[in-house]
């Protein structure tokens, strides 16, 4: 599968996927965030659902459905705000929380439950599809054999350069949990935190154009 790009091209395509994934945005924000209060494993599970939201990211620019979010405006907007609303619902239930506990999370359907909300958190923002739509065809060598083949290896390279960057966020933000656990004043406020964070990043995807 990887004969048919170059080992330029993908050593140039890798460097620029693990920089793009260090550079501050909604997903490895709310990675940090998540292992911060909740613990590594919670941000390694909201990795993977943000990593396997991107495999369909991949696919719809493979098969060329990415365009109609580029040609239209109404499937872009209305992405836009369904991914905004469950933002700003994942906020409201972080508000109605009396208590959020702090700490390592061993539940499968908790672990489940990050991993969902990755995968939604990733598919319903068109800004990641546009960007897809974008940066993947760049690296693409028309005459090099399928397209659609080099798409997807190039999706996945940046899946498993995003996996690995975002899993560092994870456990360099774990470190963050000890201190959290200790203040008394972030933790008594700490599901206005977590609200607060859910809310911005719902509002940032909200006015994107």
């Amino acid at each position: 599968m990887f004969d048919i790009l170059s080992q330029e091209v993908i050593i140039a395509f890798i460097a620029a996927s693990i920089v793009l994934s260090f550079v501050p945005g909604p997903d490895n924000i709310f990675v940090m965030t998540q292992s911060a209060l909740r613990g590594r494993r919670v941000g390694f599970f909201t990795t993977l659902g943000l990593c396997t939201g991107l495999m369909g990211h991949t696919l719809l620019v493979a098969v060329g459905v990415s365009v109609i979010f580029q040609t239209s405006a109404i499937a872009f907007n209305g992405l836009k705000i369904l991914g905004a609303c469950y933002l700003f619902y994942l906020g409201w239930l972080s508000l109605k929380n009396d208590e959020l506990v702090l700490g390592e999370s061993k539940e499968k359907s908790t672990n489940q439950s990050y991993y969902i909300t990755g995968i939604i958190m990733n598919l319903t923002n068109p800004k990641v599809a546009l960007f897809f739509l974008v940066f993947l065809p760049q690296f693409v060598n028309v005459s090099g054999g399928s397209v659609t083949i080099q798409i997807l290896t190039l999706g996945l390279l940046f899946i498993l350069s995003a996996l690995c960057v975002f899993s560092s966020i994870a456990f360099l933000g774990s470190f963050l949990e000890s201190f959290l656990k200790k203040s008394k004043s972030v933790g008594n406020n700490i599901n206005k935190l977590a609200a607060f964070v859910y809310f911005a990043l719902a509002i940032n995807l909200f006015f994107v154009s």
